[in-house]
């Protein structure tokens, strides 16, 4: 194991994120920024999902440094919100990424962040009981996932599927709620990567502060 951390970004692009689609865009872009300027190594993996696609992979765990920032022309909001379908091929994928990794320079942190607007209404290959399933063999292996949510439905369809509330934000849908979601996660991602804290953790005043 090493001191690199691996981050993966499951992204909705569901058509309910156009009114926030630039805010989006920035939100990301800032946290890609904040990440590239963290002296420690790492990856990153970026993917976007809809029904009309559920896991487009942009960034296929690529070193932070060689990772390039969204655009308008990347992420457009269409269609519904495969959600379950999203996350049970990422934590597949990633899985089987991990194991193919030697253990020397497998990733010591591995930090899966979801972001998201709305609840589950379209997937076709994944339920809850699989996904969470899957949730929690990740999380007993020390995987730590970030649910980033603009929708209080799906902030408390998080808690079902196993993700920790102390790990789960909700935020205001505008662009002062998108940035400081996106600020709030990317420092804590920071603490995490650089070992100066023992887990993703917001605190009630940070949570009032994205409504």
């Amino acid at each position: 194991m090493t001191t690199r951390s691996h981050i993966t970004v499951l992204l909705d692009r569901t058509g309910s994120m156009a009114s926030i689609r630039d805010d989006v865009i920035g939100g990301f872009n800032t946290f890609l920024a904040e990440q590239q300027a963290a002296p420690e190594p790492g990856t990153l993996t970026l993917v976007q999902f809809d029904s009309q696609d559920p896991y487009e992979v942009i960034t296929d765990f690529a070193p932070l440094r060689d990772v390039a920032p969204l655009t308008v022309e990347t992420y457009v909001p269409r269609a519904t919100t495969p959600l379950y379908d999203a996350l049970g091929r990422g934590i597949l994928d990633l899985e089987a990424r991990l194991a193919a990794i030697p253990d020397a320079l497998r990733p010591s942190r591995v930090l899966y962040v979801v972001v998201t607007d709305g609840l589950e209404n379209a997937s076709r290959e994944f339920d809850r009981t699989r996904v969470s399933a899957l949730i929690k063999a990740k999380r007993e292996l020390g995987w730590e996932f970030i649910f980033l949510s603009a929708d209080l439905a799906a902030f408390d369809d998080a808690q079902s599927l196993g993700i920790g509330r102390n790990s789960s934000l909700l935020f205001g849908k505008h662009k002062r709620g998108n940035d400081v979601a996106w600020s709030l996660a990317s420092g804590k991602i920071r603490e995490r990567r650089a070992g100066t804290s023992d887990e993703v953790a917001f605190d009630e005043g940070e949570r009032k502060s994205a409504e």
